[in-house]
C-alpha cells in the first residue's frame, strides 16, 4: 500500500517529495514493536503474581483459552492425603498388610504412596526394600517384598496384575469411605485389604470456576485417575462443569486431544503436578504445572509454572494473557490504522517529509505507550 500511495502522490502532482512524505510516515513498529511488548509485558505481570511463563506465546494462547482440564490431586486438593481407615481381609494383619503395601509404594513418587509410607513410618513399621518393582504412573506399584508378590492401587490395576478383586474390596459399615480414595492392596493374586484415604479441597479452589469463567474461559473441567465418585464428590465441592474420571495417564492424552479437536472447546489448557500429567501438559494448547517437590518433569514439560502454592493462579493467568492479547490486538489496529492515516494525508502534500518524521515517531511512541498497559491491570490488587 505504501507503495500505491507514493506513487499515486507522484503520478498526480509530479512532485516526489510527496512520494518521499508517504514512505516517510510508513511504519510497520505496531507488529514488530507494539504486539511483542504488550505479550511480553503480560508474561512480566504473570512473573510478578507468581506464575513463570515460558515466551509470549503462551501468553497469546492463554488469552484465547475456551477450556481448562484440571487434575485432582495435588492441583485441586492440597495433595497431602492421610490414611483414614485400614480394612482388612480375614487371613490378614493390619499393621503387616500396612508394612507389605508401604514397602512397594516407598518407590513411587504419587501422593497417595508418599501418605501411605509415612502413615507406616508413624506406627513405627519397618519397610522392606522391595524386588523386582513395576509401576504404571497413576495407577499403582507391584513388587515382590520378603517373598511375597504384593500389587498396590487402584482395582484397575490389580486386575492387571491377576490380582483377584471381586466386587472392589470391603467397605466401611456407616458410608464413610463414599467418595474417598481406596488403595487396594493384592497379596499373592488375591485382594487382602483396603486404605481409605481422605484429601482436602484447596480452599482457594472453591472460587475457581468462577473466577475461570468471569476471564472468558467457557469450559472447567476435571481429568484424573481417581474414582468416580472421589472426582465428582471434589468436583461438586469446587463448582466444575465436567469430570472425566478413571484416567490413566493415556487416557489424559486422549481427553486433551478430543477437545483440542473441536473448535468449540479449543484452545484448551491442562494443569497438573505430577509425573503422570506431564504427557498431558505438553500436548495441551497451554500446559501449566503446580510447581513443587515431585514436579520437576511436569515442570519442565508445561508451558508455564505456578511458583506459588495457590490454585487460583489459574484464572489470574488466564485474565492476565486475555489482557496482554487484547492490548497486543489494539495496539497493532491503532497503530497502523494511524499509519494509513497519515500515509494519505501525505499523499495529498498535507505534510512534508520532515514533519512526517516526526509524526511516525509519534505514532510509535503512542503504540509502545498503549502496549505496556499490559504491565498493570484491575486484577493488581488481588494478586
Amino acid at each position: 500500500m505504501t507503495l500505491v500511495l507514493s506513487g499515486l502522490a507522484w503520478a498526480l502532482s509530479g512532485d516526489p517529495v510527496r512520494a518521499v512524505a508517504v514512505l516517510v510516515v510508513a511504519t510497520p513498529c505496531p507488529l514488530i514493536l507494539a504486539a511483542p511488548i504488550a505479550l511480553i509485558s503480560g508474561v512480566s505481570r504473570a512473573a510478578r503474581s507468581g506464575v513463570i511463563v515460558k515466551g509470549g506465546g503462551a501468553i497469546e494462547r492463554l488469552g484465547e483459552a475456551r477450556t481448562v482440564l484440571l487434575d485432582k490431586t495435588g492441583t485441586l486438593t492440597l495433595g497431602a492425603p492421610a490414611v483414614r481407615e485400614a480394612l482388612v481381609l480375614p487371613g490378614f494383619e493390619r499393621d503387616e498388610l500396612l508394612r507389605l503395601a508401604a514397602s512397594v509404594d516407598q518407590l513411587s513418587a504419587h501422593v497417595l504412596a508418599e501418605a501411605l509410607v509415612h502413615d507406616a513410618e508413624g506406627r513405627g513399621l519397618r519397610l522392606a526394600e522391595p524386588l523386582d518393582p513395576v509401576e504404571k504412573p497413576g495407577q499403582g506399584m507391584e513388587g515382590t517384598v520378603d517373598g511375597r508378590r504384593v500389587a498396590v492401587g487402584s482395582e484397575a490395576w490389580l486386575r492387571e496384575r491377576g490380582c483377584e478383586v471381586g466386587d472392589g474390596g470391603p467397605r466401611s459399615s456407616d458410608g464413610a469411605d463414599a467418595g474417598l480414595a481406596r488403595v487396594l492392596i493384592g497379596v499373592d493374586g488375591r485382594l487382602a485389604g483396603v486404605v481409605v484415604m481422605a484429601d482436602t479441597l484447596r480452599e482457594d479452589a472453591l472460587e475457581l470456576a468462577g473466577a475461570l469463567h468471569a476471564a472468558g474461559v467457557e469450559r472447567v473441567a476435571m481429568v484424573t485417575g481417581d474414582r468416580r465418585e472421589v472426582a465428582e464428590r471434589i468436583a461438586a465441592e469446587a463448582g466444575l462443569d465436567d469430570v472425566y474420571a478413571e484416567q490413566s495417564p493415556e487416557g489424559k492424552l486422549d481427553v486433551v486431544r478430543a477437545v483440542r479437536d473441536d473448535p468449540a472447546l479449543a484452545p484448551v489448557v491442562m494443569v497438573g503436578d505430577g509425573v503422570n500429567d506431564a504427557p498431558a501438559l505438553a500436548l495441551a494448547d497451554v500446559g501449566i504445572a503446580m510447581g513443587g517437590p515431585g514436579a520437576t518433569i511436569s515442570s519442565e514439560t508445561a508451558d508455564a509454572v505456578i511458583t506459588v502454592d495457590r490454585i487460583d493462579r489459574v484464572a489470574t493467568a488466564v485474565a492476565i494473557g486475555r489482557r496482554a492479547f487484547g492490548i497486543a490486538r489494539q495496539s497493532v489496529v491503532f497503530g497502523i490504522g494511524l499509519s494509513v492515516a497519515a500515509m494519505i494525508v501525505a499523499a495529498f502534500g498535507y505534510i512534508p517529509p520532515i514533519a512526517g518524521a516526526l509524526l511516525q515517531e509519534a505514532i510509535d511512541v503512542a503504540v509502545i505507550l498503549n502496549a505496556l498497559r499490559a504491565l498493570t491491570g484491575p486484577r493488581d490488587a488481588e494478586i
